[in-house]
């Protein structure tokens, strides 16, 4: 049975990050709070978990998920250089609603669905994602609801879609409006825009001194 945890709550909160972290290593989802709109997340490595969350999205691997990291430096050993552009991009919106797409370590033994050998990678700025995160390292999050449904912008309406999938839903909250991160991708010869959402692509492109295009 999900176990839910009212985060408002100094005494549930702390209940409620120990149980999320615990689920999490033991290869479980959870729900959580962030920035911008409620994610199932799962430890990043475990290819069982991360298909779990897949399924528990009616989703298939062809949409692949993103991660989400506790820190900056985090972001080193996941990629296979970090480029000038991606590390302006961090330093001036990270913890924010800014994912960069960036290729990632071959040595990495995960399995996000179909990336070509990218990954999609944020920091968010919400505190209870924070400490789960920096507990657990690197996990593979998407909204925390079935495929083509609304996104969830409170505990109650990603456990209305999500059920007993997933072991602990921690409660942070709403979320407010449910506007997504803008997306950027470092892969190609240039960055472009491949999502613009709570960051503008104005404020994209102030950050990197140049005009971003947007992805054909």
């Amino acid at each position: 049975m999900s176990a839910v945890y009212d985060c408002s709550d100094p005494h549930a909160r702390a209940d409620g990050l120990k149980a999320a972290i615990s689920a999490v290593r033991s290869g479980r989802l959870v729900v959580l709070p962030t920035d911008t709109v409620y994610g199932i997340g799962a430890d990043a490595f475990d290819a069982t978990a991360v298909r779990a969350l897949l399924q528990a999205k009616n989703r298939g691997p062809d949409m692949p998920v993103g991660v989400l990291v506790g820190s900056w430096s985090t972001v080193d050993g996941l990629v296979l250089g970090l480029s000038q552009e991606a590390r302006t991009l961090i330093e001036a919106f990270w913890p924010g609603d800014l994912s960069i797409v960036v290729s990632h370590a071959p040595s990495l033994h995960w399995n996000l669905g179909t990336t070509r050998g990218t990954v999609m990678l944020r920091m968010p700025l919400h505190p209870v994602a924070l400490e789960v995160l920096r507990e657990v390292g690197p996990m593979a999050v998407s909204s925390a609801n079935v495929s083509g449904q609304p996104p969830a912008s409170t505990m109650q309406e990603a456990k209305e879609q999500l059920g007993e999938s997933v072991a602990v839903y921690l409660d942070g909250g709403p979320s407010g409006d449910p506007v997504p991160s803008t997306i950027v991708d470092l892969t190609g010869e240039k960055p472009s825009l491949l999502r613009e959402g709570a960051v503008s692509a104005e404020a994209v492109s102030e950050a990197l001194g140049m005009e971003i295009g947007r992805a054909q």
